[in-house]
């Protein structure tokens, strides 16, 4: 098939490495134009340096696939295609965005003819290699014609994508998705934590990764990820222990309350990746001041004192 990428950064650089490899003839437009230039150098990847020079490269039908930060960024993109593109034309949204505003997308584009189709892409930096899982929302007449597409960048052919409801449902299984992976990395990252800490044993946590990765119920790419890790630097000495969330699992948490579904591991493991990057930790340092107060119990300056109100 034929397809406009718009954002060729790591996961768009990469599915149209895969989407040239797999036989399809893509054209390209990144902001940072060197990107754009490297690539058509690169995979023989159709340069555009405009959205509008895009668009004239593309053929009826034109198919045009998002990968680009959520919010103002795919925003501006979408409301610029709206006066570009023609009536049957296809916007594929690929990234991160929230399900409430592809819905709103959804109905702007239709108003104008133009077909939206939102897709939860998960895989990351290997999905190059590995395959794509995509989590599509979108009328299925249009999904099915762009079966080709998402055969190449799936796993398997027939595995590791589908159509999971109409314009929204992609990115909300998406959210949902990553809101129970920073469950399962929360739970990883705290079990090994207990491992580290329980020194008379003096685990090797590499070897206990490696023993967990055959045969284990707990098995999972993720901890195939940790084994990598743990082989380079067990003590993570390099590491800051300061970690990003990319909203998905803010609105994975929000969409629980509002639906009244009790989520309380999701729910901790992003206060979790929240509390991590609180330089002064103020509440902490009162709840030991209060627990001094009304108990005598000591707490830590960062002097020599040991008890609360001592110089």
């Amino acid at each position: 098939m034929e397809i406009g990428i718009v954002g060729l950064g790591k996961m768009g650089g990469n599915i149209a490495r895969k989407l040239v490899a797999g036989g399809h003839t893509v054209t390209g437009y990144n902001l940072n134009s060197e990107i754009t230039k490297i690539l058509a150098e690169e995979i023989g990847l159709c340069p555009a340096f405009s959205l509008e020079e895009l668009v004239r490269k593309l053929s009826p039908v034109r198919i045009l696939w998002l990968m680009i930060p959520a919010g103002a960024p795919i925003e501006t993109t979408i409301n610029a295609l709206k006066d570009l593109l023609d009536s049957g034309d296809i916007v594929i949204d690929g990234g991160n965005s929230n399900y409430k505003d592809s819905i709103s997308r959804s109905e702007r584009l239709s108003e104008r003819g133009i077909n939206f189709v939102d897709v939860g892409t998960s895989g990351g930096i290997w999905g190059l290699t590995e395959g794509y899982s995509m989590m599509i929302g979108g009328e299925k007449e249009i999904i099915d014609n762009l079966a080709p597409i998402f055969t190449t960048l799936s796993p398997e052919q027939e595995k590791g994508w589908g159509r999971v409801g109409q314009a929204g449902a992609g990115h909300f299984a998406k959210m949902i998705h990553n809101g129970i992976e920073y469950g399962l990395m929360q739970a990883y990252a705290e079990g090994f934590e207990i491992l580290r800490a329980k020194k008379e044993f003096d685990f090797d946590l590499k070897e206990v990764t490696d023993i967990w990765l055959h045969g284990s119920v707990i098995r999972s790419w993720l901890l195939e990820l940790i084994s990598d890790i743990l082989a380079g630097d067990e003590d993570l000495r390099n590491i800051e222990p300061w970690v990003a969330d990319s909203g998905e699992g803010r609105w994975a948490v929000v969409e629980a309350m509002d639906l009244d579904v009790p989520a309380p591991v999701i729910t901790l493991s992003l206060q979790k990746r929240i509390e991590s990057r609180v330089e002064e930790n103020y509440s902490a340092k009162l709840l030991a001041a209060i627990r001094n107060r009304f108990g005598g119990h000591e707490i830590k300056h960062t002097g020599l004192a040991s008890r609360y109100g001592e110089d």
